[in-house]
Formats: C-alpha cells, sequence, structure tokens
C-alpha cells in the first residue's frame, strides 16, 4: 500500500511539473531570471543550452514561443526578452538605437537577452528578427523595499475582515460595489473608534496586496502609532453587468467629479450601513476621520474633505490626479482664495508620474503643494521618482499614516 501511495504521488509531481514546464509556471521566476543572466553571460562553450532552454520556457511559456510570439518580463532590476526565430534578433529602442543583440540558445531558434536596467527606467523597445517588428511595448523598472510595518508580526493581533455588497445607492442609483471592513483586534464592542475610508477598497484591502494596508495597520494600531481605527474600503461603482474585478464604470464619475456628491454617498449612505451591519460606532470628530486614496482616488479623498471639513480632518493622497479629468485642476487656486481649512493633508507624488492631454501630474502636486503652503495648511509632500500606481506608496506608507495620525 506504501509503494502504492509513493508511485502515485511521484506520477502526480512529474505530470504537474511537465504541465508547468509547458505552461511556463514552474519555479521561481526570480531565480530563473538569475540563472538566464549569469548563463547568457557565458561564452559559448561554456553555455549549458539545456538549462538556459528550461528557464526561458519557465518564463515565456513553450508553445507561446513556438508559435512564434516574442515575450518580454521584468525581474526586480532585470529585464528579459525572449524568442523563437530562424534570423537573429535584437532589442532596440523605440528610436531605432540599439539595446543588445539576442543571444542563440541551442539549435532550435531560441534566443535571450537580459540586461540588467537602472531602477525607475522607462523603455520603449521592440523586438525585431531580420526586417519585421514581433513585439514592441513599453516596460517599467520600479523595484520597491517594504518597511518593516508593512510586514506581519508573529506578537502583533491581527484584525479581522468583512466584506458586503452594497447595491442600493440613491446617490450613484444603478451602482453596486464591494466594502471591506477592517475591524482592529483591540476594538471593544460599543465603544467609539477613529475612522479612516479607503477608495480602490478590494485592492487596499489585501494582506498580501501592494499596499498590505491592514498589516500596516495592525503594525502601527499596536505600537500606538495610530488610535483603535476602522478602515472602510469601499471600491468604485461597477453596473449590475459587470463582475467584480471588472474595470468599474462609474469610478470617474465618483472619483474625479468636484461637488458633494461622492461625501454624500459616504456619510448617508455607506458609513451608516458600515454601523447598523457590524454593530460598530465611529468617533465624530474630524480630526479621528482620515479618508485616503491614489490617482482618481487621492483627488477623491481632497473633495470629501473639502467639502465636508467637519466630517473629514486627515487626507492621505498619493500621485493625485489633480489634473482636468473632471475639473480637478481648479483646486490650486480655489485652495489660494479661500481661508485654510482644518484638514491635515498628505501629498506623494512621483517625478515619473503621468503627463498626457489631462494634464502633467507632478506638474499639479507641485501646484497643490504650493497652494497649500501659501494659505498656510497642515500638510505635508513627499517625492520621489516612482511611477504613475501605488509603488511609491509602499515604503512611505507607515511614515505617512504616523505624520497625519500624530497628536
Amino acid at each position: 500500500m506504501k509503494q502504492t501511495f509513493l508511485l502515485l504521488a511521484w506520477l502526480l509531481s512529474t505530470s504537474v511539473g511537465w504541465a508547468q514546464e509547458r505552461s511556463g509556471k514552474t519555479g521561481d521566476p526570480r531565480e530563473a531570471v538569475k540563472r538566464l543572466q549569469a548563463g547568457l553571460a557565458s561564452t559559448a562553450e561554456h553555455m549549458d543550452s539545456a538549462a538556459l532552454e528550461r528557464d526561458v520556457y519557465r518564463l515565456f511559456g513553450r508553445e507561446k514561443l513556438q508559435q512564434g510570439k516574442a515575450g518580454v518580463r521584468v525581474e526586480g532590476t532585470t529585464a528579459v526578452w525572449g524568442i523563437i526565430h530562424r534570423e537573429p534578433a535584437r532589442v532596440v529602442r523605440a528610436n531605432g538605437t540599439l539595446v543588445g543583440e539576442m543571444i542563440p540558445i541551442g539549435q532550435t531558434g531560441l534566443q535571450a537577452l537580459a540586461m540588467e536596467l537602472p531602477n525607475m527606467t522607462e523603455l520603449n523597445y521592440r523586438i525585431e528578427a531580420g526586417s519585421v517588428t514581433h513585439v514592441a511595448g513599453v516596460l517599467r523598472v520600479e523595484t520597491v523595499e517594504y518597511p518593516a510595518e508593512s510586514n506581519a508580526k508573529p506578537d502583533t493581533p491581527k484584525g479581522r475582515l468583512e466584506k458586503f455588497l452594497f447595491e442600493n445607492s440613491q446617490v450613484f442609483p444603478g451602482t453596486l460595489r464591494t466594502v471591506t471592513v477592517y475591524v482592529p483586534a483591540q476594538y471593544q464592542a460599543g465603544q467609539e473608534a477613529a475612522l479612516m475610508v479607503w477608495q480602490d477598497g478590494t485592492r487596499h484591502a489585501d494582506p498580501v496586496g501592494s499596499l498590505r494596508v491592514p498589516v500596516v495597520l495592525d503594525n502601527l494600531i499596536h505600537s500606538g502609532a495610530m488610535p483603535v481605527t476602522i478602515g472602510v474600503f469601499i471600491d468604485p461603482g461597477r453596473s449590475p453587468k459587470q463582475k467584480e474585478g471588472d474595470k468599474a464604470f462609474n469610478r470617474s464619475k465618483e472619483y474625479d467629479s468636484l461637488g458633494p456628491d461622492y461625501a454624500r454617498f459616504l456619510l448617508e449612505e455607506i458609513l451608516p450601513e458600515v454601523e447598523k451591519r457590524y454593530a460598530l460606532k465611529f468617533r465624530t470628530d474630524p480630526a479621528s476621520r482620515a479618508i485616503a486614496g491614489g490617482s482618481s482616488g487621492g483627488i477623491c479623498a481632497f473633495t470629501a474633505a473639502w467639502e465636508r471639513p467637519d466630517q473629514f480632518g486627515k487626507v492621505l493622497s498619493w500621485v493625485g490626479s489633480f489634473v482636468d479629468l473632471r475639473g480637478g485642476h481648479v483646486y490650486p487656486s480655489l485652495v489660494r482664495l479661500s481661508e485654510p481649512k482644518p484638514v491635515r493633508v498628505y501629498l506623494m507624488d512621483g517625478t515619473n508620474d503621468l503627463d498626457n492631454a489631462a494634464g502633467n501630474w507632478p506638474l499639479a502636486n507641485r501646484q497643490m503643494e504650493a497652494a497649500l503652503n501659501y494659505s498656510g495648511w497642515d500638510y505635508r509632500m513627499d517625492w520621489t521618482e516612482c511611477f504613475h500606481g501605488s509603488k511609491g506608496m509602499i515604503t512611505r506608507l507607515p511614515e505617512a499614516l504616523r505624520w497625519l495620525w500624530r497628536p
């Protein structure tokens, strides 16, 4: 019986490994990239072609390459390109200058190139073989280190996550959305707690997602850097025909629009529903209520506090879209022409952020920074080299929350 079990286990592991190699999903891709980079740097007579073939197929998939498709992958600060073609292939920039000649592996036409690139690099590339372009695109090298507070610690109490579907909005009719609620381990029933609302909720409520917000909250609440704070993570509205995870059709309307609608949606619909559903109580003083988001979610957070400073006294915005998507470019002027509001604002942006027809994100955030400074707001602006997205916020989130929730 034992021998039969061992035989079945061996057959299962062998078949799984074979299937993974065919699909390109076996092994740690970071290790495959390291081996490939070292192997391609060796001389032809010392090259282990069989091992390099396996790593290229693991990264890109054997069938995909055999169908004539080229691939690119970035792991850390290493970019790898692969192709099967009978003619020598090369990687070139969009302007035609050479990035590197691809190196043949074995006798099947398989070729690859692995290169270290500077961090915070954006490269417009194409793979050419003969006179034909087989793939073109843009790759970004943007690698960051997680701070200590972004890692789960065995001695830190962990909050729980609850989730529900909200589908009866009167402010944004015809929408439904997932709402995730973080309840810290230290919360005691019947007591009031601080509140922090997060836009694009599902993404940020994931303990193993890019920002690991619940892990950061666990650690900061446990250390006393934050009060006992309930997190309400709200997705933008999607239509009933859309599945969870689809690009929400109502996101721009909700997030980029100026005016009181989103704050009213929170105060009249979402927050009362969360309190009732989970028997929670939020503190009512604005200094105990924060709102956060990135990109369009960042300007949305500012708009909610701008409209209702009596309800939201803290704003966390990264790569905020203070540009002309739906009129948000006017905020620097509005801030300059108004008395400072009793709102604490943390902004973060990167010098590699977007520049398109709606505006220049770094310039727009510079304008916000200058306007808040001119008008005497309680604010902080941190600059990085990040691109548009949440990676720049990864390294700064614990410090941003400590600053935002300081006494």
